[in-house]
């Protein structure tokens, strides 16, 4: 729920309510006041009467027989409430009434009952009572154009703040830029964030720099070191001595794993920075053929069927380089985690790309199998950057993946599923590519 209209509900519930507590005292006291005010006006009547009587003059007549009655008979003395039928109206009419006991000299005693109108008190009541309504529901329309003035303007810059958190990229590399609101919080709150940003910012180019020049300075040492290992295997030497042979084999095999993991956390650093922005139209069909091609002997040393069905498909705007890695990474990962004499199984349509094998059953949740340095075997040679490599490139260009296992046949299937084609300089695509280094 949001702010203001939670605290509206709360200021209508408490206005309703004192309203309705308000409207019954006034009610109460209102006709409390109206009743002393008939009962005054029945005493003094009273009193002239008991003067007249006192004074030896007779009970005069009454003008409207409902004025008052006399009566021979013992009444309840006091205030009392009753109702009359009015000849006029037809209508049963509420009286009060005041009965009290007057002696006569030389006469028997009577009983006197003066009576008046309530029909006053009630218009009176009603004409109360409809003024608080009326009152009411202004003070609820009040309260909702009050709340709906506020949310358009009082509340623009807050959610003109929202808006540029929602749109804001730390790949832009700069800070966020949020005007001065005249609402003392609101400014409070953008300052803040502007700080934030700016801070963040520097934090990420001084990452950003040292993830850059710490590639570079290692790139050059390790090639050195491969390419002085591959020499030091081919000396003669060396075959002879048999404690010495492994060991240099064993620095050369790790040398190439650190080395394939110091190219697979440079792309992904480089797809993260948006640096592949430059794309061509390239036909899938035909890269998958020159790949399945390329790893024809690692196929054919593993004992794999590679079964290709490529159906026609238009041509996709892809950088060379992220296809190529795309569909490396997606026939490896088939080939690596696949069963000795098994197939490789690739399909390719308009809207989508699958790449199934073979293999055992795996635990854990799929979601996480993307994750760097994921591996099911942790003795495998594998930097276990494959899938995130894929899943990162799929995040740039918009594309859907997903992993299924179908427990007949023990099968898994990878399935990148692709969006809307774009050309390059799309808004789309690069509003893709910058939301993938989150």
């Amino acid at each position: 729920m949001r702010l203001l209209p939670a605290t509206t509900r709360y200021y209508v519930l408490l206005s309703a309510g004192l309203f309705a507590v308000g409207s019954g005292v006034l009610y109460v006291g209102i006709n409390r006041a109206v009743r002393n005010e008939v009962g005054e006006q029945l005493q003094n009547h009273r009193q002239e009467l008991v003067a007249r009587v006192a004074a030896g003059q007779p009970l005069p007549e009454p003008v409207f027989r409902q004025q008052y009655v006399v009566s021979t008979r013992p009444r309840p003395l006091g205030y009392s409430d009753t109702v009359l039928l009015d000849p006029t109206e037809g209508e049963l009419v509420p009286h009060r009434q005041l009965t009290f006991r007057v002696a006569r000299a030389g006469q028997l005693p009577v009983w006197v009952t003066l009576r008046k109108s309530l029909v006053e008190t009630d218009e009176l009541l009603a004409a109360t009572v409809g003024s608080m309504l009326a009152v009411m529901a202004l003070l609820l329309l009040g309260i909702v154009l009050l709340h709906r003035y506020l949310s358009a303007r009082l509340w623009a810059p807050f959610r003109h703040t929202l808006a540029q958190l929602r749109a804001y990229d730390l790949q832009q590399h700069q800070p966020l830029s949020l005007p001065a609101s005249a609402i003392e919080e609101f400014a409070e709150l953008n300052q803040a964030l502007t700080h934030l940003s700016r801070r963040l910012v520097a934090d990420y180019e001084s990452l950003r720099e040292f993830t850059a020049n710490a590639a570079h300075e290692t790139q050059t040492p390790l090639a050195i070191m491969q390419a002085q290992l591959e020499q030091l295997l081919q000396v003669p030497a060396l075959a002879d001595d048999a404690a010495a042979a492994p060991l240099v084999a064993n620095l050369y095999g790790a040398t190439r794993r650190l080395s394939r993991l110091h190219q697979a956390l440079g792309l992904l650093s480089r797809i993260e920075n948006g640096q592949y922005t430059e794309a061509v139209p390239l036909d899938l069909a035909a890269l998958i053929e020159e790949k399945a091609e390329q790893l024809a002997p690692l196929l054919e040393a593993r004992g794999l069927a590679p079964h290709l069905q490529l159906a026609p498909a238009p041509p996709r705007w892809l950088h060379p380089g992220l296809a190529d890695s795309l569909l490396h990474n997606l026939l490896h990962n088939a080939i690596r985690h696949n069963l000795p004499g098994g197939d490789v199984t690739v399909r390719l349509s308009a809207t989508a790309l699958e790449v199934s094998n073979p293999g055992p059953a795996v635990s854990g949740d799929p979601a996480r199998f993307f994750e760097r340095f994921r591996k099911h075997n942790a003795a495998s040679e594998s930097p276990g950057l494959g899938l995130s490599i894929v899943q990162h490139i799929c995040t740039y260009y918009g594309f859907g993946l997903a992993y299924e296992f179908t427990p007949a046949g023990a099968r898994h299937t990878l399935r990148v599923t692709f969006g809307p084609d774009r050309e390059p300089g799309s808004p789309v695509l690069h509003a893709t590519a910058e939301l993938a280094g989150g």
